[in-house]
């Protein structure tokens, strides 16, 4: 029996599951996918945000505050790539000139420093690719980017190193608690029992309530849509560049990644289900359109992919983060969107708190370290560097992904290093390769032999993203 049950290895699973590694405590991670940071993790903007947004006193503006630096501090322990390249929030005309000095005082109430307005020639002078109809900008030096499925895929592999155990393919379908001991149940038979139990489902946080006997929200999945742009677009603007929220979100932005594409997104289209990740002809176009807004000379033709996340709200539009009122011992971190990213190992730590308060007895792991190994590593080496590992490791000579540069050594290191990859997506997302202008259509039949010889099945058997999603029916 374990100590502690955490359902959903997206980053706030994978950062909760880091925090518990930090004591003597026997943990679980549950994940319904064949990969880590399969959800809401992988399809989001990647920002770092100021914390000017969120309403003073909510969930959000703490944990935002609290989370910024904490994330800082996690990715360079982590090794995940990200950039301190700031935010400008633009207005156009005088009532949009209105919200942005209503957010400069609210990011003032919030804690947030180092905020200035500038008019709209000030903030063309930083970027000059701006729209001349932009009248004021609210700059937010603190904000940056960051890649977001490499903090989820990292933290779970910290976790994994100091002994968290990881359980793929879990789809939980029914969950008891008897005796002071929950029991979760997956749709394959497997089970795991543990004295609690942290509920990080995302999109499927209300069913997980519901069938723990808590059911007190309903999740409202909106989709956003997204176009990402070839790194030849790098430069077209250096900060994440916003318009003045609405309602319905931040509205669309365009920004740098941490990888040096552009990003332009996302839309905000309440879905009738989690898995509603299509995009839209229509969603795109608004998408571009809002986007030329604010960069005129943005030039969509430069798109290599498009992609739609879909994020996870509640009618108080506000974090839960809570222990049960109804089931001791179960602790809820639901409806976490924006700005949840940047929240999220202070939601962890928050969560560690609130599972001592619970009774979870908390003794220091001395041998804890909270430090990856670094898996591009060998990308950052200089030419004289990379010949002279190349010397030693010749498997890192021998490159498959020519868009991005990746080498076979570096797809092998991601198919052993915590958590594995099993598929052609979980060897992209930890090393880029398939990323490029081509999309993986040089380099996958490659990706798809090295993840054949590497787990001992036949190409028949490697899929895209697990279960159905074989490339393969059989040889000819």
């Amino acid at each position: 029996m374990k100590d502690v049950i955490v359902i959903g290895a997206g980053v706030i699973g994978g950062l909760l599951s880091r925090e518990l590694a930090r004591y003597k405590l026997s943990v679980c991670l549950l994940e319904k996918a064949n990969d880590v940071a399969a959800g809401a993790s992988k399809a989001n903007s990647g920002i770092i945000h100021g914390g000017y947004d969120p309403e003073p006193g909510t969930l959000k503006a703490k944990m935002n505050m609290a989370g910024v630096p904490l994330l800082y501090q996690a990715a360079d322990e982590l090794n995940v790539t990200y950039v301190r390249n700031g935010s400008m929030i633009c207005a156009f005309g005088e009532k949009e000139d209105v919200t942005v000095r209503a957010l400069y005082d609210r990011g003032i109430t919030n804690g947030v420093e180092g905020m200035e307005i500038l008019t709209g020639d000030e903030a063309r002078a930083l970027e000059p690719n701006l729209s001349e109809a932009i009248t004021s900008v609210l700059r937010v030096p603190s904000a940056g980017i960051i890649c977001p499925y490499g903090m989820a895929i990292a933290a779970v592999g910290n976790a994994m190193d100091n002994g968290v155990e990881l359980k793929l393919n879990f789809e939980v379908c029914a969950i008891e608690k008897k005796d002071g001991v929950f029991t979760v149940t997956a749709t394959n038979g497997q089970q795991v029992s543990a004295r609690y139990l942290v509920n990080c489902a995302g999109a499927y946080s209300d069913k997980i309530a519901e069938m723990a006997g808590d059911k007190f929200f309903e999740i409202i999945p909106r989709a956003g849509e997204y176009h990402l742009l070839d790194k030849s677009q790098n430069g077209l603007v250096s900060h994440t560049i916003f318009q003045v929220p609405s309602e319905e979100g931040k509205g669309i932005l365009v920004s740098p990644t941490a990888h040096g594409n552009i990003l332009v997104g996302p839309t905000a289209a309440k879905v009738e289900s989690p898995e509603h990740v299509e995009t839209t002809e229509d969603g795109l176009a608004m998408a571009e359109r809002l986007g030329k807004k604010s960069v005129p000379s943005l030039w969509i033709g430069s798109r290599i992919t498009s992609f739609s996340g879909v994020r996870s709200s509640v009618s108080t539009g506000d974090f839960i983060i809570e222990e049960s009122r109804k089931v001791p011992g179960l602790i809820h971190l639901g409806a976490i969107d924006s700005p949840g990213l940047t929240s999220a190992v202070a939601i962890a730590k928050e969560a560690v708190k609130l599972l001592a308060n619970a009774g979870l007895e908390l003794v220091e792991n001395p041998d804890f370290n909270p430090r990856r190994e670094d898996p591009r590593a060998f990308a950052k080496m200089s030419p004289e560097e990379k010949n002279a590992y190349i010397q030693v490791h010749p498997e890192f000579g021998r490159i498959v992904c020519r868009c991005e540069s990746v080498s076979e050594g570096e797809m092998r290191l991601a198919l052993r290093q915590n958590p594995p990859a099993n598929d052609v997506d979980g060897i992209k997302r930890r090393t880029r390769g398939g990323m490029g202008r081509c999309q993986g259509g040089f380099c996958m039949p490659v990706v798809m032999r090295l993840i054949s010889e590497e787990r001992g099945i036949p190409m028949e058997e490697v899929t895209k993203n697990g279960k159905s999603s074989k490339f393969l029916n059989g040889k000819l």
